[in-house]
């Protein structure tokens, strides 16, 4: 007997394909939210180029309100592409607080127009306008790069040598958060570095001698702070707006009147950047140093470093090393930046003292293998070895903090008196500045510190600079040898071993 066909059920065959149907629809929403709101970019280019800075990202996360960046871009300007794909960053590092608008002013003229008028935009340039809590600043596409066009008269187009968009934005957005620009009183009188362009002379036209420290006054006046000359033998008291001062490498000692003013104005919570030239002899200022409990010592750090098989050499320049227990350096600490010239010891005579007094903290040590060489003016190299009763002995430190009156606690802010001492000045200087700018972030740092900008410290954007290379006679011999000989040989010999083998 036939058995009896078995009875669809046609409602459950539905509801099982409904179900999995939602669930489907269900997995693919959870994956398309985790896509959208839990990911990761990567900048896998050469030079990342759009990969922010630690100090871009700490900025961002200080942002308190939206940030609108409205660009203003044609599609013929060689670095819009650029431009797009760095603003995607910000808007990734700023977690939804950058609103970004593409408009390109030859197609949407009328909206150009609106925002043209609004912002009281008067040029035709490629720019971007950034929009805070009611105040604007506009970008112009010539700050975010360096564009050569000497091809053009040739028929080329014109070439971007150094795209340096995140320098200008950042900037940007650091002048519209905090407003009013902070000033800093460049210390002059002394034979310090002069930070003022000098005019070209009006008999000759001849350009003047750029200031030394040029590269340095562009970095710091890049976040928002402007250097003011200040000439003590002019002033009856430094001006109220300077709340911090920088004092670099002076020749010559201060005077008594002059020591008065230093005095006064730390103690009434006053911060300073001192850098020392340890040739300059100025007992004044070292007697000041002595009264926060730092002495400086009367030697230079040198090292016997191999440089052959069997050859050493000593050195002077010093390769320091930055300490992570400071929040100046903690972001550094895995650097190494080198001191170029004669640099000298620093004793520190008591270290955190608590209970309102002044607190001492080293920030830069010398690598190891350097020792503090008193009779360093000695011609005789048999003197000029370490010898355990004279000289000074490892650890050796560079830079160090002070601070009168602040607190234990970085989470608590209190007013206090900052000084940042280092006994070397000609590390800041155009001609030694190395391409990874360690000098400049550590500098950025001691200021963004003295000024209790803490959330601005961290490795900056770094300084465009064109890659170079020279080659010797030895290097071009060898690579005409390349090009004409081992290169074509190469294929000659590939394709003679094809035809043999073809042959036999």
């Amino acid at each position: 007997m036939a058995e009896k066909p078995k009875k669809i059920h046609r409602f459950q065959i539905g509801l099982n394909v409904v179900v999995q149907i939602g669930l489907l629809i269900f997995l693919a929403l959870m994956v398309n939210y985790l896509g959208f709101e839990h990911y990761r970019r990567w900048d896998f280019s050469r030079d990342q180029k759009y990969a922010l800075s630690d100090k871009t990202k700490r900025m961002l996360d200080s942002l308190k309100g939206k940030l609108r960046i409205t660009v203003f871009f044609s599609p013929n300007t060689p670095i819009t592409n650029d431009v797009q794909s760095l603003l995607t960053e910000y808007q990734y590092a700023a977690k939804g607080k950058i609103d970004v608008e593409h408009i390109d002013p030859e197609r949407s003229f009328s909206r150009a127009k609106e925002l043209f008028d609004k912002y009281k935009v008067v040029t035709d340039e490629s720019m971007l306008v950034l929009d805070y809590e009611g105040r604007n600043k506009t970008v112009k596409a010539s700050e975010m790069a360096e564009v050569d066009q000497s091809g053009m008269a040739m028929g080329e187009g014109p070439r971007v040598t150094a795209f340096k968009g995140e320098q200008a934005i950042s900037s940007a957005i650091i002048d519209l958060t905090e407003g009013k620009k902070n000033i800093i009183g460049y210390v002059l009188g002394h034979k310090e570095p002069p930070i003022a362009e000098a005019r070209p002379n009006p008999m000759t036209m001849e350009r003047a001698p750029a200031s030394p420290i040029s590269v340095l006054k562009t970095f710091i006046e890049n976040e928002n702070i402007k250097l003011q000359e200040l000439n003590l033998f002019n002033v009856d008291t430094i001006p109220a707006e300077m709340k911090t001062i920088m004092i670099v490498g002076p020749q010559y000692d201060f005077s008594d009147r002059e020591m008065q003013l230093l005095r006064d104005f730390w103690n009434k919570q006053g911060r300073i950047l001192l850098l020392l030239d340890p040739s300059a002899k100025s007992p004044k200022l070292d007697a000041f140093l002595a009264e926060l409990g730092v002495r400086v010592n009367d030697d230079r750090l040198m090292a016997m470093v191999r440089t052959g098989i069997e050859e050493i050499a000593r050195v002077r320049d010093v390769i320091g090393r930055f300490l992570p227990e400071s929040p100046i350096t903690k972001r550094l600490a895995d650097v190494r930046a080198p001191f170029v010239g004669g640099t000298c010891s620093l004793t520190l005579e008591s270290q955190r003292v608590q209970g309102g007094g002044v607190q001492l903290q080293p920030l830069v040590q010398a690598e190891k293998g350097y020792w503090g060489e008193v009779d360093y003016n000695s011609d005789d190299p048999a003197k000029l070895q370490f010898e355990q009763n004279r000289d000074h002995a490892a650890p050796l430190t560079i830079a160090a903090s002070i601070e009168k009156g602040g607190s234990g606690d970085e989470r608590v802010r209190v007013n206090s008196s900052r000084m940042v001492l280092v006994s070397n000045a000609l590390f800041v200087q155009d001609n030694v500045l190395t391409q990874d700018q360690q000098a400049l972030d550590f500098v950025s740092g001691c200021i963004n510190w003295l000024m209790s900008r803490e959330q601005m410290i961290g490795i900056a954007p770094k300084v465009p600079k064109t890659l170079t290379f020279s080659l010797d006679q030895t290097a071009l011999r060898n690579l005409r040898w390349i090009v004409l000989v081992l290169m074509p040989l190469v294929p000659a010999l590939i394709g003679s071993a094809v035809w043999w083998k073809r042959r036999a």
